[in-house]
């Protein structure tokens, strides 16, 4: 039998639409980017219902749509703002439990782990790369981020065909999924590169475990 502190419990979740909307309420959203209409909406799956247009501006289960470009979108959830990829999916859920930042990524056809992270905001492609000390970037991506890289520190890298000029900058915030390092350094490369480099300036932040085709990063500090 109910008791007095029962009933009001259940009134106040049917006041809110029933205990299951009260759960999905509670808990942060898996988001993820269907597609894209023009540069007016975003086509968002959430937790895995079936998919919804939500216009620039509107909000959806919590989450927020701030900008819509080809085959990307920018929303808001959980209070932060994340760059989202055609196909990609922001997985809070991968920082709960033991509360670290982690994700997942899977081997391409090529053999390399390759996935859409973030630089400052905005979306950028990266290859991971444990060999490369630092992030790499090309300097179309650079210009393309608004880096004033030549402002940056002139250097020198050796690479595959021998020594190159690079310009050392810092980039305020780098993200990988649910990860999100600030202060982070980087290289600019005028010629020879056409992909981001994610180096050990990022990964030496991580813990990180392969398992055959996939692999885990987990934010240490």
């Amino acid at each position: 039998m109910a008791t007095g502190f029962m009933l009001r419990i259940i009134a106040v979740l049917l006041a809110l639409g029933g205990a299951g909307s009260w759960c999905a309420a509670a808990g942060a959203a898996d988001v993820e980017l269907v597609g894209t209409i023009g540069d007016k909406a975003a086509i968002l799956a959430i937790d895995g219902s079936d998919p919804k247009s939500v216009k620039v501006g509107q909000s959806w289960r919590g989450v927020t749509v701030l900008g819509v470009e080809a085959e990307r979108a920018t929303v808001e959830t959980e209070g932060r703002k994340r760059v989202l990829v055609r196909g990609q999916t922001y997985r809070p859920s991968e920082t709960r439990g033991n509360g670290k930042q982690s994700v997942l990524l899977s081997v391409d056809a090529t053999g390399h782990f390759v996935h859409e992270g973030a630089i400052n905001g905005q979306p950028v492609r990266f290859l991971v790369d444990t060999g490369a000390s630092t992030i790499a970037l090309p300097a179309a991506d650079a210009r393309r981020l608004g880096i004033d890289y030549r402002k940056g520190v002139r250097a020198s890298s050796q690479t595959a065909n021998g020594s190159v000029p690079v310009y050392v900058v810092r980039l305020d915030r780098v993200s990988l999924g649910a990860i999100e390092l600030t202060g982070v350094e980087a290289v600019v490369i005028e010629q020879g590169l056409n992909v981001a480099l994610l180096g050990m300036s990022f990964l030496n932040r991580l813990d990180m475990h392969r398992d055959g085709e996939t692999m885990t990063l987990i934010r240490r500090f």
